[in-house]
């Protein structure tokens, strides 16, 4: 997944904290959004993945105009868990590095749960 940081991605406009680089709840959606991408190869009819365990560090700063590329490989299937090895990248190098596991769930029943 690529993204361009704009304003909209930077600490400030996510509330966690007062420097324009790109948040870290960002970066976190950027690599879920990665995950989730490369989970959709596992699932069937029906099914989708959901979030489960983020653990991510956010190792470098990202301006506003940078691109910046999160990739996310498949590390291990383990039942319905998916674990998948996540990097953020831009032109200098690695930015965040970390795991992401999702589940594979049964839509319609997922959202029944949900309420």
């Amino acid at each position: 997944m690529e993204l361009v940081v704009t304003p909209a991605d930077t600490a400030p406009a996510f509330a966690s904290g007062d420097v324009e680089v790109l948040a870290t709840p960002r970066l976190v959606a950027l690599c879920e959004q990665a995950a989730a991408e490369a989970a959709s190869a596992l699932v069937g009819e029906g099914q989708t993945t959901v979030g489960f365990r983020v653990e991510l560090t956010h190792l470098a700063p990202a301006a506003i105009g940078t691109t910046v590329v999160a990739s996310a490989g498949l590390d291990r299937l383990e039942g319905r868990r998916v674990t998948f090895n996540v990097t953020v990248n831009d032109k200098r190098g690695l930015i965040a590095a970390g795991r992401m596991v999702r589940v594979i769930v049964d839509r319609a029943a997922f959202l029944e749960k949900a309420g």
